[in-house]
Formats: C-alpha cells, structure tokens, sequence
C-alpha cells in the first residue's frame, strides 16, 4: 500500500522505485495509452508532485484513494489513460462512465503546456461520450485565478454551480446544447 504504516519508509522513496528517470533527453518516445493495474504506483506519483490542488499519499488516504480503491474503480465504470514519455509516467486522467464524471487530471510540472493534458483530456471525453454520457461533470478549486480553471474553460467547460467550496464544472458533447 502506498498510506504506509509506521515504520514504512518515506512516500518518495517508495515511489521512486516505481518510477525510473529519462534515460536520454535525445530519446523521446512519447505514448498515450490505457492505464493498467500495473501503472497505479506511477499515478501516485504523478498525483503527489502536481503544481496545484496537491495532496499528500497521506491526504488521498484519508479521502479513500489508495492504490486499491483506484484498481477497484478501474475495473467498474472508470477508465484511464496516461501518458509516457520513455518510461516515466509524466501524466494521467481518470473518468467514471457511469456517473459522467472527469474524476482525475494530473501531469507532472514539467510536462506542463505541452499538450499532454489536453490529449489526455480529449481521450476521456470522447470516451464518455461514446459510453452514452450526455453530459461531463468535475469539481475543481473555487479560485478562477489557478491555472486549472482556465484549461478547463480553454476546452469548453462551463460553471454549474459552487457548493461545499467546490467548483463544479460541465462539458455537454459537441452538437449538443445546454439545457
């Protein structure tokens, strides 16, 4: 488990055997692909070390988000894509068909505005709508000034409503209007 318990050695040393570093700069294998049950330690850590809307391994613990509950939503409803840049996992999103829901996005700082959230973005949206959803929902932070909000809002989502300090956001599929 990625929670730990005492005694566990630190989060970033146990990540950091999950995730090998470049092997070259001049090597650049980009990949976009489905997430397996083998690739959730490199999420983790992906998650742990975003810019904004950060959490700890400890954080998303105490939300019942460890290794296990993300193996078990992606055998339900949920689906995931990542992307890798030679071996390293350098970002990743995760939606729920069932529910419509966008429930992840994250790319490690330094693959940040290079396109890789948008592609991993356009993969769950077309996947939701080809699962049937008619329309796609996430919650984000409340500060329009945070870099999220203004990549969600470059790619077509629109406010809903702010509750319980969230921003909840929605996508409807392209030729289809908002009620």
């Amino acid at each position: 488990r990625l929670a730990g318990g005492a005694g566990a050695p630190s989060a970033r040393r146990r990540l950091a055997s999950f995730v090998r570093p470049l092997r070259s700069v001049h090597r650049k294998i980009v990949e976009f692909r489905e997430v397996t049950p083998a690739d959730v330690p490199s999420l983790f850590y992906v998650r742990i070390s975003t810019r904004e809307n950060g959490y700890t391994l400890e954080e998303l613990a105490g939300l019942g988000i460890t290794e296990k509950t993300v193996i078990e939503k992606l055998s339900s409803s949920f689906k995931g894509w990542l992307c890798q840049f030679d071996d390293l996992v350098v970002g990743f999103c995760i939606a729920d068909r069932g529910t419509g829901e966008l429930w992840v996005i994250a790319v490690l700082p330094d693959f940040e505005r290079k396109g890789v959230g948008n592609r991993l973005m356009a993969l769950a949206e077309e996947w939701l709508w080809a699962s049937g959803c008619n329309r796609a929902w996430l919650t984000t932070d409340v500060d329009t000034q945070l870099r999220a909000y203004g990549f969600y809002r470059n790619r077509g989502w629109v406010d809903w409503k702010i509750e319980n300090g969230l921003r909840w956001m929605h996508l409807f599929p392209p030729r289809t209007t908002s009620p």
